[in-house]
């Protein structure tokens, strides 16, 4: 009698359920802005206790553990209007006629560390922001010290002190399945602090159109901007995920079609502590070009299936030179995690942690091939690359930007110190490197090893504020 009252609760927290987190752009929408409190209804008649003699279950008990761990997080942005748009000319001969707005948003976050005062959230709910504040689940409102982020895994983690925080336990092996009963909590619309519950529709999904790398948990609750940043936990109270996207062809506007998504904790998880420690986050690399198996890729290797990677260029030095792959490999499948395109396996490159043990399946000359090896970061200071890249600091592009446009490729300028020799060369911040007299190059490891022969003149063709230009490196 008591497993069927407890699936009753269940099936019941199911039906009423929906999570919170702010969608991205047109169909995954940026955070939202500010929206007033609303005022409390009060309800009408209130449930019974008791069916039958037998008590209801109730997620009353877990959650008055839980709450008191998620807060609401109010950004401010502060921006310079002017009244003839976006002409530079006529900005900077009438600067006295801009004037500064203040733009807020508003979105949530998790404690989960209440000796450090640590709160996950999202990297789009604070992204640009100027100011940022945390209101507690009791009420009181504390500034917060950013920590660092990742704009690919979309992962954002800050500090805040007070007395008397509560951080959320984290799930040490979420091991989600399909089906499993899910809770969020946030702050949707301003409303205050909210609870929604549902089930889990997927796991692992990867094809969410405009976000970096993925594997998600995809849910079947009400999606509502503001809930960015919020918990998703299991009936025990322990953080499995934290809410990040949803998916609507219309906007969030159009209201819920029960696609929301969230960052699985062990990603997160892995993301806070590299934050947490250098306030940047590093990935490893194979050091592979490759193409998606099409048809007549297919047909060209003798596959049975047009199926998987297939590699056209192994870097000079590279882990998978180390390890043996091939030109004409098909990669299938790494770390038994199934490879159907070139993206999937880019995917898979950017979850995983620094020197991380792969094993790739590949497909050789009619053979199947386990193949061995481990991901190595790659350097980012110029000088490394080229010694006439000194005091620039590079970047793969970001990977939400790769997911928009199929065709972007280059190599993004994070910094350039002042006075460096790539400063003196013409290199600027934000600069993107599309071409280089040395070779072409898809990402940083192909640039790398492009510049490997050290050419007596290096020309870079850069993309700069919407036009080109070329640097000669001296």
């Amino acid at each position: 009698m008591r497993a069927k009252t407890t699936l009753l609760a269940l099936t019941a927290a199911a039906a009423f359920g929906g999570f919170a987190a702010t969608a991205l752009r047109d169909v995954v929408q940026q955070p939202a802005g500010a929206v007033p409190p609303a005022a409390t209804v009060p309800l009408a008649a209130a449930l019974p206790t008791a069916v039958d003699g037998q008590a209801l279950p109730s997620l009353a008990p877990m959650l008055r553990t839980v709450t008191p761990s998620v807060v609401s997080v109010q950004t401010k942005q502060r921006v310079r209007v002017s009244p003839f748009g976006n002409d530079p000319f006529f900005r900077r001969m009438f600067p006295e006629l801009s004037q500064e707005r203040i733009n807020e948003s508003l979105g949530s976050g998790v404690i989960v560390d209440a000796r450090q005062g640590y709160v996950l959230t999202n990297h789009h709910v604070i992204e640009g922001a100027d100011d940022v504040s945390v209101t507690l689940a009791d009420g009181r409102t504390v500034a917060a010290e950013f920590i660092g982020s990742d704009v690919d895994t979309d992962v954002a983690l800050m500090r805040i002190q007070a007395d008397n925080l509560t951080a959320i336990p984290l799930a040490q092996d979420a091991n989600l399945q399909v089906g499993d009963f899910v809770v969020a909590v946030g702050n949707p619309f301003g409303f205050g602090q909210t609870v929604t519950s549902g089930i889990v529709s997927a796991v692992g999904r990867s094809n969410v159109p405009g976000i970096g790398f993925q594997n998600f948990i995809q849910t079947d609750a009400s999606i509502n901007p503001g809930n960015s940043g919020g918990a998703l936990v299991n009936l025990r109270g322990e953080l499995v995920g934290i809410n990040t996207a949803s998916f609507n062809t219309r906007g969030s506007m159009a209201g819920n079609i029960g696609l929301g998504f969230a960052i699985p904790i062990s990603l997160a998880r892995d993301i806070m502590t590299q934050l947490a420690t250098t306030g940047s986050v590093r990935r490893g690399t194979l050091g592979v070009d490759t193409q998606t198996v099409d048809a007549r890729i297919a047909q060209g290797l003798g596959l049975d299936a047009a199926r998987g990677a297939v590699v056209t260029r192994v870097h000079t030095g590279s882990p998978a030179a180390a390890a043996g792959l091939r030109p004409g490999d098909v990669v299938v499948s790494a770390n038994g995690q199934r490879i159907d395109n070139s993206e999937a396996l880019r995917n898979f490159q950017g979850l995983q942690t620094l020197d991380a043990p792969v094993v790739l399946e590949v497909l050789r000359d009619g053979r199947t091939l386990k193949v061995e090896t481990r991901l190595r970061a790659l350097p980012r200071d110029g000088a490394s690359f080229d010694p006439r890249l000194t005091g620039a600091t590079l970047a793969d592009i970001p990977e939400a930007i790769r997911r928009q446009n199929a065709r972007a490729a280059g190599v993004l300028v994070e910094r350039v110190e002042p006075g460096s020799r790539a400063h003196q060369a013409g290199l600027r911040e934000n600069d993107l490197i599309v071409a280089a007299s040395s070779g072409d190059f898809r990402d940083l490891a192909g640039f790398r090893d492009v510049l490997g022969s050290r050419q007596a003149e290096l020309v870079l063709r850069i993309s700069r504020g919407g036009r080109i230009y070329n640097v000669i490196m001296r």
